[in-house]
């Protein structure tokens, strides 16, 4: 029997991890105006760097079981989070020193990875915190992402309103996340039941390929991952567009862009830190079909902005709207009573591939007809994922599920 106080422990270190993930993310992505300029990129080859870091972040979801039945949940994250650290010195190094292309987007291909490896431990090991706690977390635990988005953002902003280099600004930001990364993970565990770790470690031995394929066995498995697709996929495209759509599209300064974003991200956290009470009020499929209908008037609102007010109330319903996706996903997913790692793994296989391949083809899509014009295809997508939102978060299609993959 483990005491509150471990429990306690736990959940605040995964509520740090969360916060510094995302922090790393947005510093990323509000200084990326400036990374096209120092590297000299057209919005395709934007596109180009962003793909590069979903090609990796495709492996680090597909290795992500390995690495943690290998190494455990705390080393993994250690690890990862060590990583993160890394990578960001070296493409500001990169980035500033050199101008290399090509040598930033091979280090973007093993952020991607070390990013999505980590993402999916973070939410596994999260997973398990609610059940040895016994309340909804998750969203919370995803509302320390978002929290983490707007330090990001806000620092990121005032980093390019004092001219700070890449170099600088990216070394600081990896020196903070691998010391206050191995500060955090000191407290992460796996108080798991066994059948739990046998899952686990079952999962390694088994080809990423066929884990993927049984999803299709499972059909309410697969609505939850459609859905979450959809509502990732619009959080993703505003992740990494929005800063830059306020300024090509907007005519919004670089530090204005930065602070659209940092709207939005605020907006997410907001979303996550009350959703759940929304949720415990109305239900998952009232509370995720009202806001995403927020979310879509949002997007519209953006795109046909006339004025600098609208463009920020635009970014901050679209917050609003994808708020809750993700993490009421990762929960519904992680609700079964011996099979929660494979399917919250699974679900983040389709939330995140949406996310990160989801932003290059609206790079492209961007260079040939404007990137305001690319996020009519983000408006088409949330319209199509609140149709099967209801059928995903029904509790009565989730319990047979369960009863079926229990038998």
């Amino acid at each position: 029997m483990h005491t509150t106080k471990s429990h306690s422990a736990w959940r605040n270190s995964i509520f740090g991890i969360f916060f510094l993930c995302g922090y790393a993310f947005a510093s990323w992505v509000a200084r990326l105006p400036a990374v096209r300029v120092e590297l000299s990129l057209s919005t395709a080859d934007v596109g180009i760097l962003l793909f590069a870091v979903a090609i990796g972040s495709i492996g680090g979801l597909a290795f992500a079981p390995n690495i943690l039945a290998r190494m455990g949940v705390r080393r993994g994250i250690a690890t990862g989070l060590v990583s993160l650290g890394l990578a960001l010195m070296a493409l500001g190094a990169v980035v500033d020193l050199t101008s290399n292309v090509p040598a930033a987007v091979l280090i973007l291909v093993f952020y991607g990875f070390v990013f999505s490896a980590t993402d999916v431990m973070m939410n596994v090991d999260g997973a398990a915190v609610e059940r040895a706690i016994g309340k909804t977390l998750l969203p919370m635990m995803h509302a320390f992402f978002s929290l983490g988005t707007i330090v990001g953002a806000v620092s990121g902003a005032a980093a390019a309103r004092a001219n700070v280099g890449i170099l600088w600004n990216f070394a600081g930001v990896g020196l903070l996340i691998i010391v206050l990364g191995l500060f955090f993970v000191r407290n992460v565990t796996a108080l798991e039941p066994a059948a739990e770790k046998r899952a686990d470690g079952d999962a390694a031995g088994i080809p990423w390929s066929r884990r993927v394929l049984g999803v299709f066995r499972d059909g309410h498995l697969m609505l939850i991952g459609l859905m979450v697709a959809g509502l990732a996929f619009a959080e993703g495209s505003a992740n990494d567009w929005l800063a830059i759509a306020s300024v090509d599209d907007h005519q919004f300064t670089e530090a204005a862009g930065a602070l659209v974003f940092g709207a939005f991200v605020t907006a997410m956290t907001a979303g996550r830190f009350f959703g759940g009470p929304l949720i415990d009020r109305f239900g998952h499929k009232r509370a995720l079909v009202s806001m995403g209908i927020l979310g879509l008037a949002g997007i519209a609102l953006f795109i046909l902005a006339p004025a600098p007010w609208a463009v920020f109330t635009g970014a901050l319903l679209w917050g609003i709207g994808g708020s809750l996706g993700f993490p009421v996903g990762m929960s519904v997913a992680a609700a079964h009573p011996t099979d929660g790692p494979r399917r919250v793994g699974i679900v983040a296989i389709f939330g995140y591939s949406s996310m990160l391949i989801g932003p290059p083809v609206l790079g492209f899509l961007g260079e040939h007809f404007g990137v305001l014009n690319a996020f009519i295809l983000v408006a088409v997508i949330l319209f199509l994922t609140l149709l099967i939102t209801p059928r995903a978060t029904n509790p009565e299609r989730a319990a047979r599920a369960m009863v079926q993959r229990v038998d």
